[in-house]
């Protein structure tokens, strides 16, 4: 327990790495991956663009991508991440390839959300003369609002799981605090303390988006 207070200092910068992840995964990945899953629904059979070549493209890239394990992923990502960044290492690197990883995840979790959109309204927009972008700016997405901040939430769990690796890839975070000076020390008091917390900051971020989806669902 008195190492866990000597340490106290450290932990806010712990939480605070953690939240710089999360929310660069979330703001970069998941605006990539909302584009991708939005250009998969629209171009596919059926979609208001159907385009067979760029669906089974997209599609195969996204399956491709979408099974690999992060760390195996991250770590054939580092010479992409090298070019990129400068370093194959560290927060820049992770945060890039915590941002690559969330774009494929998160397409797919559009993909099936916006697919739940009742096709009868974007028929109704399409016979009223309604442009492609316009329908996908102002039926597609506001319809699939509900189910898409659902899915936003589900995977803002699944990267804050993703931030637990950072410090085997020379980042930092509460996933490297609970590592270096719990597991590593034998001190269960620091590793107790950074699950506590993780489990706090999803907890909280599950209750926003479940309030959120609830109120965009009953419009």
């Amino acid at each position: 327990m008195n190492e866990l207070i000597e340490l106290l200092p450290k932990l806010p910068e712990a939480i605070l790495q953690t939240l710089l992840y999360v929310t660069a995964a979330m703001t970069i990945g998941g605006g990539m991956g909302l584009v991708l899953g939005v250009v998969l629904v629209v171009t596919r059979r059926g979609g208001i663009a159907p385009n067979a070549p760029v669906f089974y493209t997209l599609n195969f890239l996204v399956n491709f991508v979408r099974p690999i394990p992060f760390l195996i992923l991250a770590f054939t990502l580092q010479p992409l991440a090298r070019l990129v960044t400068g370093t194959g290492i560290g927060d820049p690197a992770f945060i890039f390839m915590i941002c690559f990883a969330c774009t494929f995840g998160i397409s797919r979790l559009v993909e099936q959300n916006l697919l739940t959109v009742p096709p009868g309204v974007i028929e109704a927009a399409r016979a009223m003369g309604a442009s492609r972008i316009r329908i996908v700016l102002t039926v597609l997405i506001p319809e699939g609002l509900g189910p898409l901040v659902l899915g936003y939430t589900f995977a803002f769990v699944a990267i804050m799981d993703m931030t637990a690796l950072a410090g085997i890839l020379g980042a930092e975070g509460l996933g490297n605090f609970a590592l270096l000076y719990g597991y590593r020390q034998f001190n269960p008091w620091v590793t107790w303390t950074a699950m506590l917390i993780i489990i706090a900051i999803v907890q909280l971020v599950q209750l926003f988006g479940n309030s959120l989806a609830r109120r965009l669902l009953r419009r």
